[in-house]
């Protein structure tokens, strides 16, 4: 499997974690911000953040990360780094959540 390949998988297993408090995919809501993989050391690292620092479901957001993850084949070691820069704001939305949640784009 080549990266770009691993990485689309990967894309595809975090859109199936779901934002408990608003019923969206992080992906959807633009809470991904990056994923690197190193096929050779099976390793791929995930770049995200939260609607907001003191987002009280933060634990079961990233534990549900790691769970789909260890879902992809190719990857045996996923890291999950949260970063707060830039901070997450409603335009990194999809336009799909944008409609979903009435924001308008």
């Amino acid at each position: 499997m080549d990266p770009e390949k691993a990485k689309k998988e990967i894309m595809e297993k975090l859109s199936t974690v779901i934002d408990p408090e608003i019923g969206i995919d992080i992906v959807n809501l633009g809470l991904v911000y990056g994923v690197d993989v190193d096929l050779r050391q099976k390793r791929a690292t995930v770049k995200m953040t939260m609607t907001t620092p003191a987002c009280p479901l933060m634990g079961v957001i990233l534990m549900d990360v790691e769970q789909a993850l260890e879902k992809v084949e190719s990857v045996e070691t996923v890291t999950v780094e949260l970063v707060w820069d830039p901070p997450w704001t409603q335009e990194r939305m999809s336009e799909k959540a944008k409609r979903m949640l009435g924001v308008n784009p």
